[in-house]
């Protein structure tokens, strides 16, 4: 009666051959057969057939008459061909003299529960899968005391340690001596125990000594009961993005003190053009009443005012470096002739050239007829010749005009000491010089204002040495740039009808 009503058992005796003796109904349920189809039946029809092919039956019989009982678990096959995951008892049945008479089996089904562990060990095969194949991260474990469990390659290449160098030993050694000696570690793994989840970022130690700037993430790890089974911890190296958000930053905090300096420089130069205009007003005065005055006041009037247009040249440089930084240059384009423009704008340097011991020569050709801005044409010119005059005083300086096809040259020459080859690369740059400003003074933006209104013209400036030695600096402009002007507004009195 215990025998018949076990239902998820097979349990049923063979003879010492492996002839069916009897069968249960835990049996005809678990393979399919009645008992009287399979009484009297050999059990081999059980195997699969490669079990059958090699003599597997014959070998459990054996083994089982030798050792008493023998179990094992393997595929069997049910009367309809399926297989099924088994565990089987094999127990050897002997009578009072010793002599084998038999043999009882006891199968149990394990199909559902070999089904299960596949699929845990397949979860289980393909998370480590997942975390074998990741490389940005370091993704470990840890025991209840901080010991590293696991390493996946991902940790071993961030931080440095083999899984063999690493596995067994504590989580302080990623940590820089100040944060282990402050006991920073072990109050991660308290917050951590305490709310279930710890995350920052700080700075980390690889195998080699080098420091990481570190993204950290620690969970605790329970199990089904609750009970508290270590940590998973999750690294990310940002270091290489930290340093982006820092020269980010830097680049920011340099924007924002070249916007506050063109501010300071507008402002400024505002400030110091009204008083200057004013000061320049009293000193004409004054020279206008020269016959009142002494030969050597009337001398040193002239002086103050040359200082006063120096200093109303640098105010207006000023006031044009704002512009150009502020994004409020613009040009008032008109159709003029170059030629008369370039004589103009050199002419207005004779006496000075005369003063600086430079023999100044204007070579110009054929009208050259073009749209460009004429005061702003006039101030390259005027830059350039007085750059030229500064730095090759006592030596000739010329100035051409030509035209190539559709382009105005203009050429200014000097037999200077020219410009040291490590500073052809910036003059044109703010603030930048050729030489020192004890030698020579200035701000270092003349040359800056020109290239940015012949480069406004759609044109280009250069400079290069000559092998005669001096230096020469040319402009290129198109006879027609890109750049359009503003039509004239009309007044509603010349609007046709």
């Amino acid at each position: 009666m215990l025998i018949e009503s076990v239902r998820d058992y097979a349990i049923f005796m063979l003879d010492p051959q492996g002839r069916i003796l009897t069968w249960n109904p835990g049996a005809e349920r678990t393979k399919g057969y009645r008992a009287e189809e399979i009484i009297g039946q050999h059990f081999s029809r059980f195997y699969t057939p490669e079990d059958q092919h090699i003599g597997k039956p014959q070998l459990h019989l054996k083994r089982a008459a030798e050792e008493g009982r023998f179990e094992y678990e393997g595929w069997r096959v049910r009367k309809d061909g399926t297989p099924f995951w088994a565990n089987v008892v094999l127990s050897a049945m002997r009578d009072a003299s010793g002599r084998l008479i038999g043999f009882s089996k006891v199968t149990r089904d394990l199909t559902e529960r070999r089904l299960a562990e596949e699929q845990l060990r397949l979860s289980e095969e393909r998370f480590r899968l997942l975390v074998d194949g990741v490389k940005d991260y370091a993704i470990f474990m840890l025991d209840t005391q901080g010991h590293v469990m696991t390493w996946n390659p991902g940790a071993e290449r961030i931080k440095g340690y083999t899984a063999q160098e690493i596995i067994g030993q504590h989580f302080t050694r990623f940590y820089p001596e100040e944060d282990v000696r402050s006991s920073k570690c072990e109050r991660e793994l308290e917050i951590t125990l305490r709310e279930g989840r710890y995350e920052e970022e700080g700075w980390r130690v690889r195998k080699d000594g080098s420091r990481f700037w570190a993204s950290v993430i620690l969970t605790v790890l329970r199990d089904s009961t609750g009970k508290h089974i270590g940590f998973a911890k999750v690294t990310r190296d940002l270091t290489e993005r930290r340093r982006m958000a820092q020269e980010q930053l830097r680049l920011a905090q340099a924007q924002e003190a070249i916007r506050l300096r063109d501010e300071f420089l507008s402002i400024a130069s505002h400030e110091l053009k009204t008083p200057l205009t004013a000061l320049q007003l009293q000193l004409q005065g004054l020279r206008q009443r020269s016959d009142e005055l002494e030969k050597r006041v009337v001398t040193k009037i002239d002086r103050a005012a040359r200082s006063t247009e120096r200093l109303t040249d640098l105010v207006e440089t000023l006031l044009d470096v704002s512009r150009i930084s502020t994004g409020h240059f613009e040009l008032s384009l008109q159709r003029f002739e170059l030629t008369e423009a370039v004589s103009e704008a050199a002419e207005r340097f004779r006496d000075a050239a005369t003063r600086a011991g430079c023999a100044l020569t204007l070579r110009t050709g054929a009208s050259i007829v073009g749209t460009w801005d004429r005061l702003r044409l006039e101030q390259v010119v005027s830059n350039l010749v007085s750059n030229a005059l500064k730095y090759a005083a006592g030596a000739p300086i010329e100035v051409s005009l030509a035209q190539d096809g559709e382009t105005a040259v203009i050429d200014v020459r000097d037999r200077g000491p020219g410009i040291p080859e490590d500073a052809l690369s910036r003059i044109f740059d703010r603030f930048e010089r050729a030489a020192e400003i004890r030698h020579y003074g200035g701000l270092g933006l003349g040359l800056y204002v020109v290239r940015e209104i012949v480069k406004a013209h759609d044109g280009m400036v250069t400079a290069h040495n000559l092998p005669e030695g001096g230096a020469c600096f040319t402009v290129r402009l198109p006879l027609a740039p890109s750049v359009h002007p503003e039509p004239e507004r009309t007044s509603s009195e010349e609007l046709p009808a």
